[in-house]
């Protein structure tokens, strides 16, 4: 089966085979619910809390990449101002009166599109306009009109695409970073799942053999009573055998609650119930098929954990990242060295259309162009943020490096452990088929008058603990091997697990 969700900005998929027989759990309610490991599985997909939380991050980071590109949008930006001016003229030395104040009214306008290239340049696009009038002219309107580009471009610091584009990068650097992580949470969230399953399981498992064992004891007392009613045994006997069966009861207790709350753990994982009807929930697990026995190679292995891991491919891109940064600010030690410019056409008229048409027509041309140079004196400033963006990539690649390591040590944990529940797997099971075969032997013994009622008890016992040992082997290499998965980063692929971005 294959399922389709869109989560936040990503969408996963999953495609599972399930198999297994189904369980009878502790609990009797008819109307539990049935639900594989693929259930489980694609639940956690759709609900689980650590998931959605960390695809937060990850969308939050997309959005962060549209935010920096936007340095690149042209602004359209207008203006309009009106002032006026009354300015006093000098006392008259040869009357000693004051002369009427000179009076002055503008109107500006300006209109302009500009924005940053990408290899530095700071451009402006537009036209200004102004009217000046006042005593000095009558009032006569005088429209002194410039329609034309300038520009400036750094020839040192800020200059060119690596610079210009540093904090575009390093926010796609932080966006791969948080899909790993994404990525990273749902290689965790589904092998805890399969843990989660698989420790149920062996709470089944668990609990069964508690009832069974409790079961053989009660049949050993009835067996004892009828050879005490026939004078075959004694009274000490069958006290015995009911002592030891009535303790067994507890071990069904015990099962009980462990059953109860590893169904809460699963829950947990794939529920996004959040109130205490989470507590009343029932379900059914089936159990899981059983898993092949399965030959690893951690020295083989350890190039692909390097390719799948997200947290070696986080640490990549971390190294990437401040190697950005660091060149960005080595740059910044330069001098702001910066070539400016403009060209044009005026145009002057009392009537602002002549003066615009006097554009149109190119009769006047302005332009300009020259250098403008800004050094700091000490640098102190630049000096200090180059030499911690150099520290900090220092830092990045010493912390890749100890992940390379830790990947080294995981692996080789996994794969080990991967070898020692096969040979518990075969240790166990041998000893549960002898515990069982003596068992078998002591009964006949005991119906035979050759044995008491003890021993029958004390291997009862002794099975159960050997059919709980192989129970227990079973979940383990389940869980093994999901953890040598996960180690190597390859648990989606796996289960067909597809992450896709968005169209």
């Amino acid at each position: 089966m294959t399922i389709r969700r869109r989560l936040f900005s990503y969408l996963v998929s999953l495609s599972l085979a399930g198999a297994g027989v189904a369980q009878t759990p502790p609990s009797t309610d008819l109307t539990a619910e049935k639900l594989t490991l693929n259930d489980a599985i694609q639940r956690a997909l759709a609900k689980n809390f650590s998931i959605k939380v960390v695809g937060f991050d990850a969308s939050i980071a997309s959005a962060r990449v549209t935010e920096s590109l936007g340095k690149f949008d042209p602004v359209l930006s207008g203006t309009y101002l009106y002032s006026e001016s009354n300015n006093p003229a000098l006392i008259d030395a040869t009357t000693g009166l004051r002369p009427a104040a000179a009076f002055t009214q503008s109107d500006d306008y300006d209109a302009h599109v500009g924005g940053l290239m990408p290899w530095g340049l700071t451009y402006r696009l537009g036209a200004t306009s102004t009217n000046q009038r006042g005593t000095f002219n009558a009032y006569t309107d005088n429209f002194l009109t410039f329609a034309g580009v300038s520009g400036t471009q750094p020839l040192l610091r800020n200059f060119g695409f690596g610079a210009t584009l540093a904090t575009i990068r390093i926010a796609q650097a932080n966006r791969g970073i948080s899909e790993w992580q994404f990525r990273q949470t749902l290689i965790d969230t589904v092998t805890q799942v399969i843990f989660a399953y698989n420790d149920l399981n062996f709470a089944y498992a668990n609990y069964r053999t508690a009832v069974r064992s409790r079961d053989l004891g009660s049949q050993l007392v009835g067996e004892n009573e009828k050879r005490f009613k026939a004078g075959d045994m004694s009274q000490s006997e069958v006290t015995s055998a009911r002592s030891r069966a009535a303790a067994r009861e507890e071990n069904i207790l015990f099962a009980e609650q462990s059953v109860r709350e590893t169904e809460n753990a699963l829950k947990q994982l794939i529920t996004d119930t959040h109130n205490p009807s989470l507590l009343a929930e029932k379900f059914i697990i089936e159990e899981p098929a059983p898993a092949p026995i399965v030959m690893v190679d951690a020295a083989t292995d350890f190039h692909l954990a390097l390719e799948k891991r997200p947290d070696f491919q986080q640490a990549r891109l971390a190294v990437k990242r401040d190697g950005i940064n660091a060149r960005l600010q080595h740059n910044q030690l330069l001098p702001q060295v910066d070539l400016v410019g403009s060209y044009g056409y005026n145009g002057y008229d009392t009537q602002l259309k002549t003066s615009r048409q006097q554009i149109r027509n190119e009769d006047y041309r302005a332009y300009s162009w020259g250098v403008a140079v800004s050094v700091p004196i000490t640098f102190t400033t630049e000096r200090g943020r180059y030499r911690a963006a150099r520290l900090q990539q220092r830092q990045t690649e010493t912390a890749q490096e100890q992940t390379e390591q830790k990947i080294v040590v995981l692996v080789g944990n996994a794969a080990g452990n991967i070898e020692t529940v096969q040979k518990r797997l075969q240790a166990t099971r041998k000893a549960r088929e002898l515990a069982q075969a003596t068992l078998d032997d002591e009964s006949k013994r005991l119906r035979s008058g050759q044995s008491t009622s003890f021993f029958v008890s004390q291997y009862q016992e002794i099975l159960a603990f050997a059919e709980i040992d192989e129970a227990r082997a079973q979940s383990d290499y389940h869980k093994a091997l999901a953890e040598y998965d996960r180690q190597l980063g390859v648990t989606l692929e796996k289960l067909n697990i597809v992450i896709q971005a968005p169209r």
